[in-house]
Formats: structure tokens, C-alpha cells, sequence
């Protein structure tokens, strides 16, 4: 089997079952993690150690499962000095950014002494949920507790797997304590969305989940929803370049295998109509994978998952861009500005040559919890307004209802709703 498949834009079946191939239900999966959430609604904390022992190895009593002010102390004496600057600059620059994005409440009067308006307000307590156990992904407590932050969210709660040994990993601690998270649960998998939609004995349940995470955790946010809000049903991490000849192999092929190597069900397309730069870039990424740690990870997303797409022209490329919607958008091109106007759906789109999907991971500013699996054409990345909610405000003078008044009547009686009418009639006198 060819490592990364060449396909050419005239091929629509083959770039239409990678298009499907993004789509996986896993109804198998659905019944387990159904399983797990009844499991915490009944048993509670019991149930969240008897699943720590069994999915993290780790040997967990109710009153560990918090994480204590000692801890968070002991993590700052682990951390390297350097990191913990660059954690520092990443929350200065992503808090910055999402300031911008505060919305305030609104009020509007007219001549006749009727105000309308939105009042913007936000939660009361969210939870995060953050990828944890074997790995650490301080980046991804940054991007969701600094936008609850800067909304304004009472309480921020933080849910992630231990590592077998009982204790969360120091860089991801440290994290929450810089993004100023109030409590933190070592709970991972489905079973913390559960706590977190539910509550048990020891977390208290919130009005918001948010976070990726496995199959596990998706599936569960899924069955929450309606108890819960949630931000986003993630899948696996997908980059999508477009690039033309102006863009260098192993710069495109590094960025295509920054995806690859996240998730075996990750997808790296690249998009070009320079037949050179394709075949340079094919090569290139054999060359590079024999030098990843992850390299077997990123092998299978490249067979099974990713391809080398051979267009007729920079539009063309991007309307397949267009229409695989993905989550990070590269634009390997020598006037990228000039074809923004073209993008119609991506999670987030990168500029040029210098822009690699790494530096939105880490310390652009902009939010790295994006849409996936085409679900950019619906849905918005993380970011302030996900942690606020809109309330519509009414105020009626009596000479605006006298003046409307005879056409809401109207209206509720061609539905059918007499009662409707008659709030507004008795105070018409009619």
C-alpha cells in the first residue's frame, strides 16, 4: 500500500470517500459509554474511582479526587522555568485576543417610551475538560479556561485523567492554576462528563461542558446535551493545505504530518495544481516520518486518512478546501490574502508561509479548540460568546401596545390562541 494516496480533482468518488471516511458513529462505543454515565448517576464518587482503577491505573479514595492546594505548589517546583515563561506569553496573547471578543448588553428606546434589548450575561459554572493521563496538553487548559475567564464565568471547574499513579501531570496543574481555574477533578473518559452534567457527591454539576477528548468523552458530551450545554462534538484532528509552487516540500509536508501524528484517525490532505511541489512533497514526507517518535501513529493517518490532491488551479483547490470544510486551513500561497475572500468554511485559517498550524496550537492567541469533521460549515471555534448566554428584554409603554396592539391580536387569533389575544384585549379595554 502507497503511504499517502495521489489523487487527482477529477477523481470525485476517491476524495468523496474521504470525505465520508471523517464520519464514524461508533455505535458500539455509544452502548459502553451509555453504561459508564448510568454507572456515575447511581453510584456517584464510587463510581468515578472504580473507573479510575480500571481505565487509568490509578488507585483513587472520594477525597482524592480533588486536587489540593499542596499539589498545585508541588507542580510549580517541577516545572522547567523556560516552559512556565512560555505558558505565561500563550495566556498574555490568547486572553488578549478573546477580550476583543466581548460583546455588552443593549438597550434601545423608541419615540414611543417602549425599550427593547439583549442582556449578555454569563454562566455561572462550566466545565473543561482536558485530555490527560500518559500525556499533557497545558495548551488545551489555556484555550478553554481564559475565554470562560474573560466572559466573566463564576466558576470554572477542570476535569482530567490521572496518570496511574494518582496525580495529574505538573505542566497541566500549572496551567490551570496561570488560567486561574477554580477547582480541579482528577477524573477523565466519560465518566467526567457524567459528574460534570450530573454531579456527585464531590463536583458539584455545571451548566456548561467543553473540552475534546476521545470517542468516550464525544459520545458522552452527545448524550448530555439537553442537561447540559456543550461547545462542539470534536473527532480527530485534520489539517488541509492548499498550496502552489512558491511553497517548499518540507515545510508542507511537516505541517501535513503536525496532524497526522495526533491520531491514527487524523487526516493531512494537501490540495496543489503543481504536479513538482506534490510528488517533492510525497517524498519529503517519507523522509520525515522516519524521523518522528510517533511515526506509526502518523503512517496510519497518512494511508488511511490523507492523500495528495492534484487540482487544475488555486479556485479549484480551494472549493474542495470549501467543501471538506476542515479545521485548520493552510494557505502555502504566494498572495494568501488575495483568496481569503474564497474561504467560506474552516475552524481556523493559517497565511502564508510562515503561518504553520502549530502556532495556532500554541501562542497566536486565537482559540485551537476548533470545528472538525466539516462541521466548520455550521459551527464556530471556541471563544468568549460560548461561555455567555443572550436574554431578550421588553418594555412596552401603553401607547406602543395601543398603537401594535390591533395587530398582535390579529396574529394570535389566526393561530388559534384566543388566550393570547385576550392579554393584550384587556388592556385595550376591549
Amino acid at each position: 500500500m502507497e503511504m499517502i494516496r495521489v489523487i487527482k480533482s477529477s477523481d470525485e468518488e476517491k476524495i468523496a470517500s474521504l470525505l465520508n471516511n471523517r464520519i464514524d458513529t461508533q455505535a458500539e462505543v455509544a452502548q459502553r459509554v451509555a453504561s459508564i454515565m448510568q454507572e456515575v448517576r447511581e453510584q456517584g464518587d464510587k463510581a468515578l474511582c472504580f473507573f479510575a482503577r480500571r481505565f487509568d491505573k490509578a488507585s483513587l479514595e472520594p477525597t482524592s479526587l480533588k486536587v489540593t492546594p499542596e499539589e498545585i505548589e508541588a507542580a510549580y517546583q517541577q516545572v522547567d522555568p523556560e516552559i512556565l515563561a512560555s505558558l505565561r506569553l500563550a495566556k498574555q496573547r490568547i486572553e488578549n485576543f478573546h477580550q476583543k471578543q466581548l460583546t455588552r448588553s443593549w438597550f434601545q428606546p423608541d419615540p414611543e417610551g417602549s425599550v427593547l434589548g439583549q442582556l449578555i450575561t454569563p454562566l455561572d459554572r462550566v466545565g473543561i475538560y482536558v485530555p490527560g493521563g500518559t500525556a499533557s496538553y497545558p495548551s488545551s487548559v489555556l484555550m478553554n479556561a481564559i475565554p470562560a475567564k474573560v466572559a466573566g464565568v463564576t466558576q470554572i471547574v477542570m476535569v482530567t485523567p490521572p496518570m496511574n499513579d494518582g496525580k495529574i501531570n505538573p505542566y497541566t496543574l500549572v496551567a490551570a492554576a496561570e488560567a486561574e481555574v477554580d477547582d480541579i477533578y482528577k477524573v477523565g473518559g466519560a465518566q467526567a462528563v457524567a459528574a460534570l452534567a450530573y454531579g456527585t457527591e464531590t463536583i458539584a454539576p455545571v451548566d456548561k461542558i467543553t473540552g475534546p477528548g476521545n470517542i468516550y468523552v464525544t459520545l458522552a458530551k452527545r448524550m448530555v446535551y439537553g442537561v447540559v450545554g456543550i461547545d462542539m462534538l470534536a473527532g480527530p484532528s485534520e489539517v488541509l493545505v492548499v498550496a502552489d509552487g512558491t511553497a517548499k516540500p518540507d515545510c508542507a509536508a511537516a505541517d501535513m504530518l503536525s496532524q497526522a501524528e495526533h491520531d491514527p484517525m487524523a487526516s493531512a490532505i494537501l490540495l496543489t495544481h503543481d504536479t513538482a511541489l506534490a510528488e517533492a512533497v510525497s517524498m519529503e514526507l517519507e523522509r520525515q516520518l522516519a524521523e518522528l517518535p510517533r511515526q506509526e501513529i502518523a503512517r496510519q493517518s497518512l494511508s488511511n486518512h490523507s492523500a495528495i490532491i492534484l487540482t487544475e488551479s488555486i479556485d479549484e483547490s480551494l472549493q474542495w478546501a470549501n467543501r471538506f470544510a476542515p479545521e485548520h486551513l493552510e494557505l502555502l500561497l504566494n498572495e494568501p490574502v488575495k483568496y481569503l475572500g474564497k474561504v467560506k468554511h474552516a475552524g481556523a485559517v493559517f497565511l502564508g508561509h510562515y503561518s504553520p498550524e502549530p502556532v495556532g496550537d500554541y501562542l497566536a492567541g486565537p482559540n485551537h479548540v476548533l470545528p472538525t469533521g466539516g462541521t466548520a460549515r455550521f459551527y464556530s471555534p471556541l471563544n468568549v460568546d460560548t461561555f455567555m448566554k443572550k436574554t431578550s428584554v421588553i418594555g412596552f409603554s401603553e401607547e406602543s401596545l395601543q398603537k401594535l396592539g390591533p395587530d398582535i391580536i390579529r396574529l394570535a387569533e389566526v393561530e388559534g390562541l384566543q388566550a393570547h389575544a385576550n392579554a393584550v384585549k384587556v388592556r385595550l379595554g376591549k
